[in-house]
């Protein structure tokens, strides 16, 4: 029965869903006013200079289209580098990897650091385009900057939506996945068990996934959007001592016309609230079947995470078919490659290796 419920929704319009919101309406959300189609497909961003002190940054940022998005993103190391994709999570931004990418870079890898749909200057190309914050379209995003760089195939590493896009492209597209890194390990969701309650901790921490649900809570991501980031970070890492700087480069990201769209999707599509756009509806019916992936893994779970209990990888093993190593992380949370970048980019380096 859940499954043909979400079946409906996923494939179908919205009929007798006893939430708040008409079909017409959720459109309304998810569509812009933006229309960045006459914007050159190559350019470098400049920042609006700060009147705080902030950390190290990655810029200058750099912008290119794909079928759906102009994806802003930062980019450092030879042309000729192993190229690997950092893909940040949420309430975060791509400054999760403020140590990590120059790491690598000393490395000779070439490092892309793209804003995922909805977050920071990322936008959407054509107004009526679906504002989706499904599984599929993260994942299908990545193959997209792939193409639009004309890069073969990459390490894909992330963690939350970063993570979930990264398990996402590795398990339906492995011919564009060198090897992957995520942390929390097997991040593809089962939506068949949306329904399905877990432990009580849990779902506590889980609170924002149904406020979103709600009118209230898609007012209070528009009003209070960085005093919703901090009590995520807090539950997320109780012991990363981030700095307000931290959090106000952070919240940078969420002056995106389509924030509110992409953020509050991603829930309501998680517990099937709402239906997912029919572009990616093929992808999202392989995604039920929990595809298995094959490619050189290495997952990571922060010893310290306070929303996500770390596991030792045996839980998760079903899912890899291919060589795959599994590290617990020492006083780290959630958003584990801004807190412990040297164990992250360790990571990365031990996947590669895995590969040869």
């Amino acid at each position: 029965m859940l499954f043909s419920r979400w079946f409906a929704l996923s494939f179908f319009p919205l009929r007798g869903l006893c939430v708040p919101y008409s079909t017409d309406s959720i459109q309304r959300r998810q569509s812009g006013s933006l229309d960045s189609s006459a914007i050159s497909q190559v350019s470098i961003a400049k920042r609006a200079p700060s009147s705080l002190a902030e950390p190290r940054g990655l810029e200058p940022l750099r912008y290119i289209n794909t079928t759906r998005l102009q994806v802003g993103y930062y980019e450092d190391g030879p042309a000729d580098g192993k190229v690997v994709l950092l893909l940040h999570g949420w309430p975060y931004d791509i400054h999760s990897y403020a140590e990590v990418a120059p790491a690598l870079v000393k490395q000779g890898y070439r490092v892309i650091v793209p804003y995922l749909r909805g977050n920071g200057p990322t936008t959407f190309l054509r107004a009526d385009t679906f504002r989706s914050g499904e599984q599929a379209a993260l994942g299908y995003d990545i193959i997209e900057l792939l193409d639009a760089l004309d890069i073969p195939s990459a390490i894909f590493a992330g963690y939350d939506w970063g993570g979930r896009g990264a398990c996402v492209a590795a398990a339906l597209w492995p011919e564009r996945c060198d090897g992957l890194v995520s942390v929390n390990s097997y991040l593809i969701q089962d939506l068949s068990k949306a329904w399905i309650p877990l432990d009580a901790k849990i779902e506590a921490g889980f609170w924002y996934f149904y406020y979103f649900l709600t009118p209230r809570g898609e007012a209070a991501l528009a009003e209070h959007p960085k005093d919703i980031a901090r009590v995520v970070w807090d539950k997320n890492s109780p012991r990363w001592n981030y700095t307000e700087a931290d959090l106000n480069r952070a919240a940078e990201t969420f002056i995106n016309p389509d924030y509110i769209s992409v953020v509050t999707h991603v829930y309501k599509h998680r517990l099937l609230y709402a239906p997912g756009d029919p572009d990616y509806a093929e992808f999202e019916k392989a995604l039920l079947a929990q595809p298995r992936i094959s490619v050189p893994t290495v997952t990571l779970d922060g010893l310290a995470d306070g929303n996500f209990p770390p596991t030792n990888g045996s839980s998760s093993a079903q899912y890899f078919t291919g060589p795959r190593v599994h590290h617990q992380v020492a006083d780290a949370g959630h958003n584990l490659p801004q807190e412990k970048p040297k164990e992250f980019v360790d990571a990365v380096l031990e996947v590669a290796s895995l590969g040869k």
